[in-house]
């Protein structure tokens, strides 16, 4: 079974596709790369703002997201990193 595909079993919130938003790991319905929701919560952006600024995105897609990042957390990190230095 790919990575890909245990992703979307374990965390059906959370779609990679190649080709949409360079492969990144994202919020379904949204393009919303988790790395993005991530680095924002680390810059001290609560949830409540987040939900504002994404208006597509549900405090449900939030909880699956922080899930994804506790058991991605060097993707998450290598991410983030990869776009800073962009």
């Amino acid at each position: 079974m790919s990575a890909l595909r245990q992703v979307e079993e374990l965390l059906p919130g959370i779609d990679s596709t190649p080709g949409v938003c360079g492969g990144e790991p994202c919020i379904v319905r949204t393009r919303i790369p988790v790395w993005v929701l991530e680095q924002s919560r680390r810059l001290g952006i609560g949830e409540d703002q987040l939900l504002r600024s994404y208006p597509t995105l549900r405090a449900e897609d939030l909880v699956t997201a922080w899930a994804y990042v506790r058991s991605h957390r060097a993707e998450i990190e290598d991410a983030i990193k990869e776009n800073e230095d962009a």
